[in-house]
C-alpha cells in the first residue's frame, strides 16, 4: 500500500463533509446500549467523517491516515469538540501499530490492504480488541470491479464471514451495485457492510 501522502487527497476531498458510515452508527447504538464509551482506532480515518462523530460522543480516537492534509484539516474542523481526546498518526495503517481498543474502524480501507499483508493485520486488529470490543468497517467481495487490481484484498461471501469466526457479527449485509466512485468513475460495487463484537 502506498504511504505517498498525497495519494488519496482527491478521495479525502470528495468525501469531505459526508456524514458517518452506517457501520460506525450501528457499532455505536450497541456500545450505547452497553453504555460503554472507549477508545477507538479509526483506520484509513482521512478528514474524519467517522472520527467525529466518534469525538462528539466523547470517545478518544487514534486517527490513522497516510494523507497529512486530510489528518490536518480534522484537527481544525469546525465541528470538533473542545477537549477532545484525539490523536492522529500519520502512517499507512498496514504498518501501523495501535493500543488496545474498544473499537477498531475501518470504513472502505481494508481492502487497500495488499493480499500478503491482510492476514497480519487482521490478526493485528483481533489481537487488539478488548474483550466485548467491536470492528466496523467495509470489505470487498469478488465482483467488484476493481477485483483483480494490484494490491487490494477481495473476500468471497464466506470467506468475510469466516474471518469473524468466533466473534458476535451484529451487522453482515451485502450490497451489490453499478454506481460511481466519489472521484466519479463508474463501478460495479460489491461490498460486505460489516459489524461485530469481539
Amino acid at each position: 500500500m502506498t504511504t505517498d501522502s498525497g495519494h488519496f487527497r482527491p478521495y479525502h476531498e470528495a468525501v469531505a463533509g459526508r456524514p458517518p458510515r452506517p457501520t460506525l452508527l450501528r457499532a455505536l447504538a450497541a456500545f450505547d446500549a452497553e453504555d460503554r464509551v472507549g477508545f477507538a482506532v479509526d483506520l484509513g480515518a482521512g478528514e474524519g467523517r467517522d472520527a467525529i462523530v466518534l469525538l462528539q460522543r466523547g470517545w478518544s480516537v487514534l486517527a490513522i491516515d497516510s494523507d497529512t492534509t486530510a489528518l490536518a484539516r480534522l484537527r481544525t474542523r469546525s465541528d470538533l469538540p473542545e477537549g477532545a481526546r484525539l490523536v492522529t498518526l500519520e502512517a499507512s495503517f498496514v504498518d501501523a501499530a495501535w493500543p488496545a481498543a474498544d473499537l477498531v474502524n475501518s470504513s472502505f480501507a481494508l481492502p487497500l490492504c495488499p493480499p500478503d499483508r491482510f492476514p497480519a493485520l487482521w490478526a493485528r486488529i483481533g489481537e487488539s480488541l478488548r474483550p466485548g470490543g467491536r470492528f466496523a468497517g467495509q470489505l470487498y467481495g469478488e465482483r467488484d470491479s476493481w477485483a483483480g487490481r494490484p494490491g487490494l484484498t477481495v473476500h468471497t461471501r464466506g470467506a468475510a464471514r469466516a474471518l469473524f469466526a468466533g466473534w458476535t457479527i451484529e451487522m453482515f449485509e451485502e450490497e451489490e451495485t453499478d454506481a460511481v466512485t466519489p472521484r466519479g468513475e463508474a463501478k460495479h460495487w460489491h461490498i460486505f457492510h460489516v459489524v461485530a463484537r469481539r
